[in-house]
């Protein structure tokens, strides 16, 4: 199982967001791991099964999935940065995504 996994919502539409770009890159900012969402919003595996301590990010492409939509929207991308401890098995980041508002949090 991968250390990290996400999961998008469109509230706008009360769907999954399907097809949204998923990037995991690490404190130097270098890509470890890129995928999109499946057709229920989610991403299961995204990078290696352990990471290292420290600070990530992982950026959704937000504006990409809503031109997609032909809806008008204010973030061209989210990036949630969020520190990896030694002691952790794993990371789920869901997003709640509307076209001018989002919201994440750490997942279970």
């Amino acid at each position: 199982m991968s250390y990290i996994s996400a999961h998008v919502l469109d509230a706008s539409a009360g769907v999954p967001a399907t097809g949204v770009s998923v990037r995991l890159t690490d404190a130097d900012g270098s890509t470890v791991a890129e995928s999109r969402t499946d057709a229920d919003g989610r991403v299961g595996e995204l990078g290696p099964e352990r990471l290292d301590p420290g600070v990530y990010q992982v950026t959704f492409g937000s504006g990409d999935y809503f031109a997609g939509r032909r809806v008008d929207s204010f973030h061209p991308q989210v990036s949630v940065l969020f520190t990896v401890a030694a002691d952790q098995a794993h990371y789920h980041i869901p997003l709640l995504l509307s076209p001018y508002s989002y919201t994440t949090y750490r997942g279970s």
